[in-house]
């Protein structure tokens, strides 16, 4: 199959189009910068622009552009960042999929658990509402923005990816070398869940969603239980030999990450019912499984 990726030089994207091409699909990377041969095409998310060529017989197309979350402080201008790269790129790759006279059969865009905004200890699916934040927030109006997709008949599906547990990237990529050194330890009290899932079934999943007609609207991408930050502290503890007990106080935390900590020390208990029920098996349900799986990659 034929497959358009954006970004694909990111933590999952890059993990995804690895995953592709080694089972022999043509993946299309779409680029901001002047493509550098026949397997990149142009895209300029701010413009509205995506080359329709680089779409052309593409069986699927798979969304996962967006500014880092957890890269900057939350200034004004980089919230308008974060708010813009995910719902005008959004919006751009829907229009394209849109105007094409033989669009792909499914658009799948990576978004976020960030939908349900803080649960506390409260188990939610994809049936629950939106929170509140400005995680959810932008989350509301990233998927609206694939309503052109929808419209136009598009099976269109919104992988709500919790915390990937690789140590290449991402928040888990800056807690592995904190735990090795022997200073990691729990964030504020440590009673906020954290919604998980291991790279390997992070892309299993992506690519179950595209094979799968039946899954359409959000999917949860998450290990089916979460777990408390003091559970996973103590897993990171024990499959790295390494002690954790360098608590990291919410004052402090507020004081560093400013607006973001409210997001690090929020609950989110996220259950994933439609890839469950759907017949998603997870090679990595555990953490400890799911922390061995990133040490090995």
């Amino acid at each position: 199959m034929r497959i358009a990726v954006t970004g694909a030089t990111g933590l999952i994207g890059s993990a995804l189009g690895r995953s592709l091409e080694a089972d022999g699909h043509e993946l299309v990377r779409f680029v901001r910068r002047e493509p550098a041969g026949p397997g990149e095409a142009r895209w300029d998310p701010a413009r509205g622009y995506v080359d329709p060529a680089g779409l052309a017989g593409c069986g699927a197309v798979v969304h996962l552009a967006g500014a880092g979350v957890g890269d900057h402080r939350w200034t004004a201008a980089y919230k308008r960042e974060i708010r813009d790269s995910r719902v005008k790129g959004t919006a751009a790759v829907a229009a394209a999929v849109a105007a094409m006279e033989e669009p792909p059969g499914v658009l799948v865009c990576g978004t976020a658990v960030g939908y349900y905004g803080d649960t506390g200890d409260r188990m939610v699916d994809e049936d629950a509402p939106a929170g509140e934040g400005f995680l959810s927030e932008v989350c509301v109006d990233w998927e609206a923005a694939a309503a052109p997709a929808r419209a136009a008949g598009v099976r269109t599906a919104f992988a709500r990816t919790g915390l990937v547990v690789a140590a290449e990237g991402g928040a888990w990529g800056k807690l592995f070398p904190i735990f090795k050194a022997g200073i990691g330890g729990r964030l504020g009290n440590g009673r906020q869940y954290w919604s998980y899932i291991s790279m390997h079934d992070e892309i299993a999943a992506l690519r179950h969603i595209i094979d799968t007609p039946s899954l359409a609207g959000p999917v949860n991408l998450t290990a089916p239980e979460p777990l408390t930050n003091r559970e996973v502290t103590a897993a990171m503890s024990r499959v790295l030999h390494r002690p954790a007990v360098f608590a990291v106080p919410a004052p402090v935390m507020r004081v560093v990450l400013g607006e973001f900590a409210q997001d690090v020390l929020g609950s989110q208990r996220v259950r994933p019912a439609r890839l469950l029920e759907s017949g998603f098996v997870f090679r990595h349900p555990g953490i400890e499984e799911s922390i061995r799986a990133a040490l090995e990659a």
